[in-house]
Protein backbone atom coordinates (compact mmCIF):
# COMPACT_ATOMS: atom_id res chain seq x y z
CA UNK A 1 0.00 0.00 0.00
CA UNK A 2 3.05 2.28 -0.22
CA UNK A 3 2.19 4.21 -3.11
CA UNK A 4 -1.37 4.25 -2.50
CA UNK A 5 -0.38 5.49 1.32
CA UNK A 6 1.75 8.15 -0.29
CA UNK A 7 -0.91 9.53 -2.80
CA UNK A 8 -3.56 9.75 -0.36
CA UNK A 9 -1.86 12.13 2.16
CA UNK A 10 -0.99 14.00 -0.32
CA UNK A 11 -4.12 14.90 -1.45
CA UNK A 12 -5.53 15.43 1.94
CA UNK A 13 -2.77 17.42 2.62
CA UNK A 14 -3.92 19.69 -0.19
CA UNK A 15 -7.52 19.97 1.26
CA UNK A 16 -6.13 20.76 4.68
CA UNK A 17 -4.09 23.13 3.47
CA UNK A 18 -4.85 24.87 0.00
CA UNK A 19 -6.16 27.65 2.12
CA UNK A 20 -2.74 29.32 2.51
CA UNK A 21 -2.88 29.47 -1.33
CA UNK A 22 -6.11 31.30 -1.89
CA UNK A 23 -7.14 34.95 -1.07
CA UNK A 24 -10.45 34.85 0.32
CA UNK A 25 -13.14 37.29 0.40
CA UNK A 26 -14.79 37.10 3.56
CA UNK A 27 -16.90 39.60 5.31
CA UNK A 28 -15.30 41.13 7.84
CA UNK A 29 -16.17 40.80 11.50
CA UNK A 30 -19.03 40.75 12.69
CA UNK A 31 -20.17 40.57 16.70
CA UNK A 32 -22.18 37.74 18.05
CA UNK A 33 -26.03 38.53 18.55
CA UNK A 34 -28.01 36.36 20.11
CA UNK A 35 -31.41 36.68 19.06
CA UNK A 36 -33.70 36.04 21.98
CA UNK A 37 -32.28 39.33 23.22
CA UNK A 38 -34.40 40.96 20.22
CA UNK A 39 -37.51 38.80 21.31
CA UNK A 40 -37.18 37.11 18.19
CA UNK A 41 -38.74 33.52 17.16
CA UNK A 42 -37.70 31.81 14.23
CA UNK A 43 -38.17 28.40 14.92
CA UNK A 44 -41.41 26.68 12.79
CA UNK A 45 -41.72 23.12 12.79
CA UNK A 46 -43.42 23.50 8.61
CA UNK A 47 -39.55 23.86 8.09
CA UNK A 48 -38.55 20.70 9.26
CA UNK A 49 -40.69 19.45 6.65
CA UNK A 50 -38.24 20.40 4.20
CA UNK A 51 -35.99 17.20 4.46
CA UNK A 52 -37.12 14.55 3.15
CA UNK A 53 -37.52 11.16 5.37
CA UNK A 54 -36.34 7.73 4.32
CA UNK A 55 -36.49 4.08 5.83
CA UNK A 56 -33.03 2.28 5.70
CA UNK A 57 -33.45 -1.39 6.43
CA UNK A 58 -31.25 -2.87 8.21
CA UNK A 59 -32.33 -6.35 7.77
CA UNK A 60 -31.63 -5.77 3.53
CA UNK A 61 -28.38 -6.74 2.29
CA UNK A 62 -26.07 -3.76 2.56
CA UNK A 63 -25.40 -3.65 -0.84
CA UNK A 64 -29.31 -2.23 -0.91
CA UNK A 65 -30.13 -0.34 2.04
CA UNK A 66 -29.16 3.04 0.35
CA UNK A 67 -30.07 2.43 -3.22
CA UNK A 68 -32.99 4.84 -3.06
CA UNK A 69 -31.64 7.96 -1.56
CA UNK A 70 -28.99 7.15 -4.48
CA UNK A 71 -30.87 7.33 -7.20
CA UNK A 72 -33.11 10.49 -6.03
CA UNK A 73 -29.72 12.50 -4.94
CA UNK A 74 -27.38 11.66 -7.84
CA UNK A 75 -27.61 14.71 -9.47
CA UNK A 76 -26.74 16.79 -5.87
CA UNK A 77 -24.29 14.03 -4.80
CA UNK A 78 -22.27 14.69 -8.25
CA UNK A 79 -22.70 18.14 -7.78
CA UNK A 80 -21.02 18.14 -4.33
CA UNK A 81 -17.58 16.13 -5.43
CA UNK A 82 -17.55 18.65 -8.37
CA UNK A 83 -17.06 21.73 -5.91
CA UNK A 84 -14.53 19.46 -4.19
CA UNK A 85 -13.09 18.21 -7.34
CA UNK A 86 -12.99 21.79 -8.59
CA UNK A 87 -10.82 22.96 -5.66
CA UNK A 88 -8.30 20.20 -6.18
CA UNK A 89 -7.74 20.21 -9.79
CA UNK A 90 -5.99 23.74 -10.07
CA UNK A 91 -2.98 22.05 -7.69
CA UNK A 92 -3.58 18.60 -8.50
CA UNK A 93 -4.25 18.31 -12.26
CA UNK A 94 -4.73 14.51 -11.86
CA UNK A 95 -7.29 14.87 -9.18
CA UNK A 96 -10.23 12.94 -10.54
CA UNK A 97 -7.77 10.14 -11.64
CA UNK A 98 -6.38 9.98 -8.35
CA UNK A 99 -9.94 9.85 -6.82
CA UNK A 100 -11.01 7.02 -9.10
CA UNK A 101 -8.36 5.24 -9.26
CA UNK A 102 -6.65 5.48 -5.47
CA UNK A 103 -9.52 5.75 -3.35
CA UNK A 104 -11.36 2.85 -5.60
CA UNK A 105 -8.33 0.96 -4.21
CA UNK A 106 -9.03 1.90 -0.97
CA UNK A 107 -12.73 0.34 -0.67
CA UNK A 108 -10.85 -3.14 -0.64
CA UNK A 109 -9.88 -2.05 2.96
CA UNK A 110 -13.13 -0.96 4.04
CA UNK A 111 -14.99 -2.25 7.26
CA UNK A 112 -18.23 -4.00 6.57
CA UNK A 113 -21.58 -3.52 6.47
CA UNK A 114 -19.83 -0.45 5.19
CA UNK A 115 -17.98 -1.71 2.35
CA UNK A 116 -21.12 -3.49 0.66
CA UNK A 117 -23.04 0.26 1.20
CA UNK A 118 -20.44 2.29 -0.43
CA UNK A 119 -20.60 -0.19 -3.25
CA UNK A 120 -24.27 0.17 -3.47
CA UNK A 121 -24.32 3.34 -3.70
CA UNK A 122 -21.71 3.87 -6.47
CA UNK A 123 -24.04 1.44 -8.34
CA UNK A 124 -27.19 2.82 -8.29
CA UNK A 125 -25.76 6.23 -8.61
CA UNK A 126 -23.31 5.86 -11.34
CA UNK A 127 -20.78 7.66 -9.42
CA UNK A 128 -17.19 5.87 -9.11
CA UNK A 129 -16.30 3.88 -6.70
CA UNK A 130 -13.27 6.12 -5.61
CA UNK A 131 -15.59 9.13 -5.33
CA UNK A 132 -17.92 7.85 -3.47
CA UNK A 133 -15.25 6.59 -0.93
CA UNK A 134 -13.81 9.89 -0.86
CA UNK A 135 -16.98 11.66 -0.34
CA UNK A 136 -17.48 9.14 3.35
CA UNK A 137 -14.14 9.90 4.21
CA UNK A 138 -13.51 13.57 3.71
CA UNK A 139 -15.88 14.81 6.61
CA UNK A 140 -13.93 13.06 9.44
CA UNK A 141 -10.65 15.91 8.94
CA UNK A 142 -13.37 18.75 8.05
CA UNK A 143 -16.26 19.04 10.12
CA UNK A 144 -16.76 21.93 12.35
CA UNK A 145 -20.28 22.10 14.79
CA UNK A 146 -21.92 23.35 18.09
CA UNK A 147 -23.87 20.69 20.47
CA UNK A 148 -26.05 21.52 23.09
CA UNK A 149 -27.60 18.83 25.48
CA UNK A 150 -30.14 20.64 28.17
CA UNK A 151 -32.69 19.30 30.87
CA UNK A 152 -36.13 21.50 30.92
CA UNK A 153 -37.68 22.30 34.24
CA UNK A 154 -39.37 19.22 34.05
CA UNK A 155 -36.57 17.26 33.82
CA UNK A 156 -36.86 15.93 30.06
CA UNK A 157 -33.62 16.04 28.39
CA UNK A 158 -33.21 17.54 25.02
CA UNK A 159 -29.65 16.98 22.04
CA UNK A 160 -29.17 19.49 19.67
CA UNK A 161 -26.76 20.35 17.17
CA UNK A 162 -25.53 22.48 14.25
CA UNK A 163 -23.16 21.04 11.95
CA UNK A 164 -20.99 23.72 9.96
CA UNK A 165 -18.75 22.62 7.39
CA UNK A 166 -17.35 23.55 3.87
CA UNK A 167 -14.03 25.55 5.50
CA UNK A 168 -11.85 26.94 2.71
CA UNK A 169 -13.46 25.41 0.04
CA UNK A 170 -14.41 27.55 -2.43
CA UNK A 171 -15.62 30.72 -1.18
CA UNK A 172 -18.14 32.40 -3.17
CA UNK A 173 -17.16 36.64 -3.13
CA UNK A 174 -20.30 37.60 -4.89
CA UNK A 175 -22.89 35.53 -3.01
CA UNK A 176 -20.90 35.84 0.24
CA UNK A 177 -20.67 31.74 0.49
CA UNK A 178 -18.91 28.38 0.70
CA UNK A 179 -19.73 26.68 -1.85
CA UNK A 180 -19.42 23.11 -0.14
CA UNK A 181 -21.58 24.32 2.55
CA UNK A 182 -24.23 25.12 0.20
CA UNK A 183 -23.78 22.30 -1.64
CA UNK A 184 -24.20 20.22 1.41
CA UNK A 185 -27.83 21.56 2.38
CA UNK A 186 -29.28 20.11 -0.96
CA UNK A 187 -27.80 16.56 0.25
CA UNK A 188 -29.40 16.68 3.62
CA UNK A 189 -31.88 13.89 4.70
CA UNK A 190 -33.84 12.54 7.56
CA UNK A 191 -33.18 8.90 8.20
CA UNK A 192 -35.38 5.59 10.48
CA UNK A 193 -33.01 2.99 10.60
CA UNK A 194 -35.25 -0.01 10.59
CA UNK A 195 -34.99 -3.40 12.23
CA UNK A 196 -37.88 -6.44 12.26
CA UNK A 197 -40.08 -3.92 11.15
CA UNK A 198 -39.24 -1.55 13.79
CA UNK A 199 -37.92 1.88 14.03
CA UNK A 200 -34.64 1.35 15.71
CA UNK A 201 -33.26 5.29 15.85
CA UNK A 202 -33.43 8.15 13.81
CA UNK A 203 -30.85 10.75 12.13
CA UNK A 204 -29.85 12.79 9.30
CA UNK A 205 -27.06 12.44 6.88
CA UNK A 206 -25.63 13.37 3.94
CA UNK A 207 -27.35 10.99 0.70
CA UNK A 208 -24.26 8.82 -0.29
CA UNK A 209 -22.55 8.85 3.31
CA UNK A 210 -23.16 6.13 5.50
CA UNK A 211 -21.56 7.14 8.85
CA UNK A 212 -23.75 9.51 11.45
CA UNK A 213 -22.86 12.55 13.03
CA UNK A 214 -25.98 12.69 15.28
CA UNK A 215 -28.80 10.10 16.38
CA UNK A 216 -31.60 9.60 18.68
CA UNK A 217 -33.22 6.25 19.86
CA UNK A 218 -36.31 6.98 21.75
CA UNK A 219 -36.34 6.14 25.02
CA UNK A 220 -32.90 5.43 25.38
CA UNK A 221 -30.12 8.22 24.58
CA UNK A 222 -29.34 10.56 22.01
CA UNK A 223 -25.79 11.30 20.77
CA UNK A 224 -23.75 13.83 18.45
CA UNK A 225 -19.83 14.03 17.00
CA UNK A 226 -17.78 17.42 16.96
CA UNK A 227 -14.62 17.11 15.47
CA UNK A 228 -11.85 17.82 18.00
CA UNK A 229 -8.52 19.15 16.69
CA UNK A 230 -5.12 17.34 18.02
CA UNK A 231 -2.13 15.12 16.17
CA UNK A 232 -4.15 12.36 14.73
CA UNK A 233 -3.59 11.56 11.65
CA UNK A 234 -6.72 9.07 10.23
CA UNK A 235 -5.80 8.20 7.23
CA UNK A 236 -2.28 7.85 7.89
CA UNK A 237 -2.80 4.80 10.81
CA UNK A 238 -5.91 3.36 8.97
CA UNK A 239 -3.38 2.88 5.68
CA UNK A 240 -0.39 1.86 7.75
CA UNK A 241 -2.59 -0.88 9.63
CA UNK A 242 -1.90 0.88 12.92
CA UNK A 243 -4.58 0.46 14.67
CA UNK A 244 -6.74 -2.45 12.93
CA UNK A 245 -9.82 -2.32 15.15
CA UNK A 246 -10.11 1.46 15.59
CA UNK A 247 -13.30 3.09 14.29
CA UNK A 248 -13.96 6.06 11.84
CA UNK A 249 -16.06 8.70 14.27
CA UNK A 250 -19.02 8.90 12.22
CA UNK A 251 -19.15 4.57 11.91
CA UNK A 252 -18.44 4.67 15.98
CA UNK A 253 -21.44 6.57 16.70
CA UNK A 254 -23.80 4.50 14.16
CA UNK A 255 -22.32 1.76 15.42
CA UNK A 256 -23.17 2.66 18.92
CA UNK A 257 -26.76 3.85 17.98
CA UNK A 258 -27.20 0.23 16.96
CA UNK A 259 -25.65 -2.14 19.31
CA UNK A 260 -26.23 0.20 23.18
CA UNK A 261 -29.60 0.20 24.64
CA UNK A 262 -28.84 2.39 27.80
CA UNK A 263 -27.26 5.36 28.13
CA UNK A 264 -24.57 3.59 30.61
CA UNK A 265 -23.84 1.48 27.61
CA UNK A 266 -23.34 3.95 25.33
CA UNK A 267 -21.35 5.47 27.36
CA UNK A 268 -18.80 3.05 28.36
CA UNK A 269 -18.69 2.26 24.67
CA UNK A 270 -17.96 5.61 23.31
CA UNK A 271 -15.50 6.04 26.04
CA UNK A 272 -13.09 2.42 25.33
CA UNK A 273 -13.09 2.18 21.81
CA UNK A 274 -10.56 3.06 19.51
CA UNK A 275 -11.09 5.65 17.08
CA UNK A 276 -9.17 6.62 14.14
CA UNK A 277 -9.68 10.61 15.06
CA UNK A 278 -10.09 13.17 17.98
CA UNK A 279 -13.52 13.88 18.70
CA UNK A 280 -15.94 15.70 21.14
CA UNK A 281 -18.87 12.78 21.98
CA UNK A 282 -22.03 14.73 23.36
CA UNK A 283 -24.39 12.39 25.36
CA UNK A 284 -27.20 12.24 26.61
CA UNK A 285 -29.97 10.24 27.68
CA UNK A 286 -33.29 10.35 29.79
CA UNK A 287 -32.54 11.29 33.45
CA UNK A 288 -31.45 14.47 34.31
CA UNK A 289 -28.30 13.68 35.70
CA UNK A 290 -27.54 11.53 31.82
CA UNK A 291 -25.72 14.14 29.83
CA UNK A 292 -22.13 14.54 28.95
CA UNK A 293 -19.15 15.36 26.59
CA UNK A 294 -16.63 12.73 26.43
CA UNK A 295 -13.40 14.33 25.18
CA UNK A 296 -11.44 11.63 22.91
CA UNK A 297 -8.28 11.13 21.47
CA UNK A 298 -7.45 8.15 18.70
CA UNK A 299 -6.61 6.35 22.09
CA UNK A 300 -8.55 7.05 24.96
CA UNK A 301 -11.16 8.94 26.48
CA UNK A 302 -8.89 12.22 28.21
CA UNK A 303 -11.45 14.00 29.56
CA UNK A 304 -15.35 13.44 30.89
CA UNK A 305 -17.48 16.82 31.66
CA UNK A 306 -20.88 15.66 33.40
CA UNK A 307 -23.53 17.91 33.81
CA UNK A 308 -23.66 17.62 37.21
CA UNK A 309 -20.45 19.23 37.67
CA UNK A 310 -20.65 21.75 34.72
CA UNK A 311 -20.84 25.04 35.69
CA UNK A 312 -24.35 25.90 33.91
CA UNK A 313 -26.01 22.58 35.41
CA UNK A 314 -28.94 22.17 33.41
CA UNK A 315 -26.83 22.25 29.93
CA UNK A 316 -23.23 21.92 28.80
CA UNK A 317 -22.95 23.41 24.87
CA UNK A 318 -20.05 22.41 23.11
CA UNK A 319 -18.23 23.40 19.67
CA UNK A 320 -14.83 22.10 18.56
CA UNK A 321 -12.46 23.85 21.63
CA UNK A 322 -11.43 22.17 24.64
CA UNK A 323 -14.33 23.21 27.81
CA UNK A 324 -10.95 24.52 29.93
CA UNK A 325 -9.68 26.21 26.62
CA UNK A 326 -10.41 29.87 25.24
CA UNK A 327 -11.54 29.32 21.51
CA UNK A 328 -9.62 30.57 18.77
CA UNK A 329 -10.52 34.78 18.75
CA UNK A 330 -11.60 34.68 15.65
CA UNK A 331 -14.00 31.03 16.00
CA UNK A 332 -15.34 31.72 19.08
CA UNK A 333 -19.16 30.11 19.25
CA UNK A 334 -18.73 28.66 22.83
CA UNK A 335 -19.06 31.94 24.47
CA UNK A 336 -21.77 33.24 22.27
CA UNK A 337 -23.69 30.30 22.46
CA UNK A 338 -23.11 29.93 26.45
CA UNK A 339 -24.67 33.46 26.76
CA UNK A 340 -27.57 33.13 24.31
CA UNK A 341 -28.76 29.84 26.14
CA UNK A 342 -28.52 32.12 29.40
CA UNK A 343 -30.61 34.31 28.15
CA UNK A 344 -33.08 31.76 27.15
CA UNK A 345 -33.44 29.81 30.82
CA UNK A 346 -34.46 26.64 32.19
CA UNK A 347 -38.11 27.92 32.03
CA UNK A 348 -38.36 28.72 28.37
CA UNK A 349 -36.04 25.45 27.54
CA UNK A 350 -37.66 23.14 24.40
CA UNK A 351 -37.65 22.72 20.76
CA UNK A 352 -37.72 26.31 19.87
CA UNK A 353 -35.60 27.92 22.46
CA UNK A 354 -32.66 25.30 20.94
CA UNK A 355 -33.45 26.64 17.82
CA UNK A 356 -33.19 30.31 18.65
CA UNK A 357 -29.97 29.77 20.29
CA UNK A 358 -28.56 27.56 17.36
CA UNK A 359 -29.81 30.55 14.92
CA UNK A 360 -28.18 33.41 16.80
CA UNK A 361 -24.15 34.76 15.46
CA UNK A 362 -21.97 33.11 15.54
CA UNK A 363 -22.86 30.11 16.40
CA UNK A 364 -25.18 30.26 12.93
CA UNK A 365 -22.20 31.35 10.43
CA UNK A 366 -21.54 30.74 6.73
CA UNK A 367 -20.81 27.20 7.18
CA UNK A 368 -23.61 26.06 9.12
CA UNK A 369 -25.62 23.56 6.71
CA UNK A 370 -28.18 22.36 9.31
CA UNK A 371 -29.50 22.71 12.58
CA UNK A 372 -30.58 19.33 14.22
CA UNK A 373 -33.28 18.86 17.76
CA UNK A 374 -34.03 15.81 19.11
CA UNK A 375 -36.14 15.17 22.44
CA UNK A 376 -35.09 11.38 23.93
CA UNK A 377 -38.10 10.61 25.80
CA UNK A 378 -40.33 11.50 22.35
CA UNK A 379 -37.99 10.35 19.86
CA UNK A 380 -38.68 13.64 17.94
CA UNK A 381 -36.44 14.35 15.31
CA UNK A 382 -36.66 17.91 13.48
CA UNK A 383 -33.91 18.99 11.00
CA UNK A 384 -33.90 22.40 9.55
CA UNK A 385 -31.86 23.64 6.49
CA UNK A 386 -29.74 26.56 7.56
CA UNK A 387 -28.39 29.47 5.71
CA UNK A 388 -26.78 32.82 7.77
CA UNK A 389 -27.30 35.22 5.01
CA UNK A 390 -26.11 38.77 4.73
CA UNK A 391 -23.71 39.80 7.10
CA UNK A 392 -22.16 36.98 9.10
CA UNK A 393 -19.29 35.86 9.93
CA UNK A 394 -17.22 33.33 7.46
CA UNK A 395 -17.20 30.14 10.18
Amino acid sequence: LDGMQTGVLVFFCLVATHKSQVQFDIPAPFTDDCILDHGTNLYDPKKAEEVRWYDVDLDAPASERFVQIAKDYTDSMNALIQVVKDFIVPVFPNAVEFIDDIFGEMHKILDQPYKDEIEGISRASGIPLGQIVMYNLIYEIMAGCTSVVAVDDNCKVFNARNLDFGLWIRWNPAAHEWELSRALSNNIVNLRWMRGGKVMYKSNNFAGFVGIYNGVKQGAFALTANARGGTANPIQKWLDGDAPNAKWMTWLTRETMESNTTYADAKKHLMNTELLSNVFYILSGTKPDEACVISRSHEKTEHLTEITSHKDSWFILQTNYEQDYDPWWIDDRQLPGMNCMRTLGKKNFGFPGLYNVLSSRTNLNKLTAYTALMHIDTGDFETYLQNCSGDCWGW
